[in-house]
């Protein structure tokens, strides 16, 4: 799983866990996009911090898709759903980050 949600005291937890730059490819933007959606609808929770695994933040998107067609969510799709958010999000950012 490359990314996963933990709740505590009515804050959601999204950590990308994509080793070993925590790349964005599509597998990491759907899982945020799936997790950042569920936080949202959730009356529980009250904002979301996006936060990730080991020593890197995410380092740039998956070079490994830049040769073909766009896969889907794209960046802009999940950046929006995070700007346009109706709770607090927040990038707890550490290490090298793009």
């Amino acid at each position: 799983m490359k990314v996963k949600r933990s709740d505590r005291d009515g804050i959601a937890q999204i950590t990308i866990d994509n080793p070993p730059v925590n790349a964005f490819g599509a597998a990491v933007r759907q899982g945020v996009l799936t997790h950042l959606k569920e936080a949202l609808a959730d009356p529980s929770i009250d904002g979301i911090v996006l936060t990730c695994a080991g020593r890197t933040f995410v380092a740039g998107a998956d070079i490994s898709e830049f040769d073909g067609p766009e896969l889907l969510p794209s960046w802009g799709e999940v950046m929006s759903a995070i700007e346009y958010a109706d709770k607090p999000v927040v990038a707890a950012m550490h290490g090298t980050a793009l």
